[in-house]
């Protein structure tokens, strides 16, 4: 199967091609279609065009469309998680696990509806809430998991009768055009597209008068570009940002338990995770035996190419990142004290060496800024009420989490936290029916679930006097 793009339909050539590298060698390893000005034009036309007949079927229609399409991942699950590996980086198990993971999101959204609800009923009146779909959905995902999260968008929006162009990252095009190959021959012609460009159709895409909603999730600075170009239509939008999101770990709890847990919530994905665990808070009795014990957690780390058995920990997914990540911790190590890690592993590819850094101020980068990679600061705390003041003393509030042997007494301090979730025993719980998003500058909106669904749709009320 080839890596076309996705347009009306059919599957078509770019305008130009694109090298994509496999960032466990920095190499390149296939290359695929790239996009211009006028396909963009020409996939949301055809969107548009399909909008009117996919709005007009039963939900139950809807539904058993996303079932073939589950059911064509399940299909090619192998090939598309080695392929997802080879792009991505990260090991094989745990890209078979976003393949799977991608399945399931089509079946749980092909089970949704949002009928008209009766909202109030007297002898004088009736009064409905109906939800439309809004129109032409462009859908922009990350590099970090390009399939789950390009899924959750389309799933989402095509269950409600929305059309989607979707836009991949540069550097992770072709699991999604993959899946691209798989929807041409399940769907009708326009209901969805995808393109794929060199990070230079964003804002054609976003700006675009005919489409009517942007699902956006990247970094913070690229969503302020996303929001500032969809404001002249006044599209709706969703926007999942940028985190810096903190551990804080209680007195109450077993030092190797809190480790195991913390550094498994930061080191997930190599770090490249919005709401992976970003820094981590230690009361002072336990920093220094905590802090051994993630150093010695961070040097059994298997950190090798992804396809290759054992392997624990990939590269990191790009040369930008790669370089960024290694400046901050380079930053970091003249600041605090390097545990372990704090360099680049000695051969081709985007590796870091797992990283914990101490005795670091909070006003370094690596504590103010997100890393996005497998480093991650140590901070001492001495009460309650600091902790949480430095904790929220951020531009950012996506996630976080709270460790503790007494779950009542972490819902107290969760409750403090000024983000859009929080963990209290647990990271990492997305779950479908669970609405997410974050606070400040980590993002508008909320994604997953009933309330993700009424976010791509306008509501309208039908007020009737009986």
């Amino acid at each position: 199967m080839g890596y076309d793009l996705l347009i009306d339909g059919m599957r078509v050539n770019g305008s130009a091609t694109l090298d994509v590298i496999n960032p466990a060698t920095g190499k390149v390893f296939a290359t695929c279609a790239r996009a211009d000005a006028h396909q963009v034009d020409q996939a949301v036309a055809a969107a548009k065009r399909a909008g009117s007949a996919w709005a007009g079927l039963h939900s139950i229609e809807r539904g058993a469309y996303l079932i073939r399409l589950a059911e064509g991942i399940e299909r090619h699950a192998s090939d598309m998680a080695h392929l997802l590996t080879r792009e991505q980086g990260k090991p094989l198990a745990e890209a078979t696990m976003e393949v799977q993971g991608a399945a399931m999101l089509l079946r749980y959204y092909a089970s949704l509806d949002l009928p008209m609800t009766c909202i109030r009923e007297t002898e004088s009146d009736r009064v409905y809430e109906q939800r439309r779909p809004l129109g032409v959905v462009a859908a922009i995902a990350p590099w970090n998991y390009p399939l789950m999260i390009t899924m959750s968008k389309i799933a989402s929006a095509l269950c409600v009768g929305n059309t989607v162009v979707a836009k991949p990252a540069p550097s992770t095009p072709l699991t999604v055009l993959f899946f691209g190959g798989i929807a041409a021959d399940v769907l009708p012609p326009g209901v969805l597209n995808i393109i794929v460009d060199a990070n230079d159709l964003g804002q054609r895409l976003s700006s675009h008068p005919d489409v009517a909603k942007i699902s956006f999730t990247g970094s913070t600075g690229t969503g302020k570009r996303v929001m500032e170009s969809a404001a002249p239509t006044l599209k709706r939008l969703t926007l999942e940002l940028g985190g810096n999101d903190a551990a804080i770990i209680l007195d109450d709890m077993d030092v190797e338990d809190a480790a195991a847990k913390v550094f498994a919530a930061a080191m997930v994905n190599a770090g490249q995770v919005c709401v992976a665990t970003k820094r981590i808070y230690a009361p002072r009795a336990m920093y220094d035996s905590l802090c051994e014990a993630l150093g010695h957690l961070a040097v059994g780390v298997i950190v090798d190419d992804g396809l290759k058995q054992g392997t624990q920990m990939g590269p990191l997914q790009n040369t930008q990142q790669y370089s960024r990540v290694l400046g901050l911790i380079d930053d970091a190590a003249r600041e605090g004290t390097v545990v372990a890690g704090g360099r680049a592993l000695d051969r081709e590819g985007y590796f870091v060496a797992p990283t914990i850094i101490r005795n670091l101020p909070d006003h370094a980068r690596l504590v103010r800024e997100e890393q996005f990679g497998p480093v991650v600061p140590v901070l001492a705390y001495d009460s309650i009420d600091e902790v949480l003041e430095r904790v929220n003393d951020s531009e950012f509030g996506l996630a976080g989490t709270v460790w503790t042997a007494d779950p009542e007494r972490g819902i107290d301090v969760a409750r403090r936290v000024d983000s859009g979730v929080v963990w209290v025993n647990k990271h990492l719980d997305l779950s479908f029916d669970l609405p997410f998003g974050g606070t400040k500058q980590s993002g508008i909106g909320r994604e997953n679930g009933i309330e993700g669904l009424k976010e791509l749709t306008q509501g309208k009320i039908i007020n009737v006097a009986l």
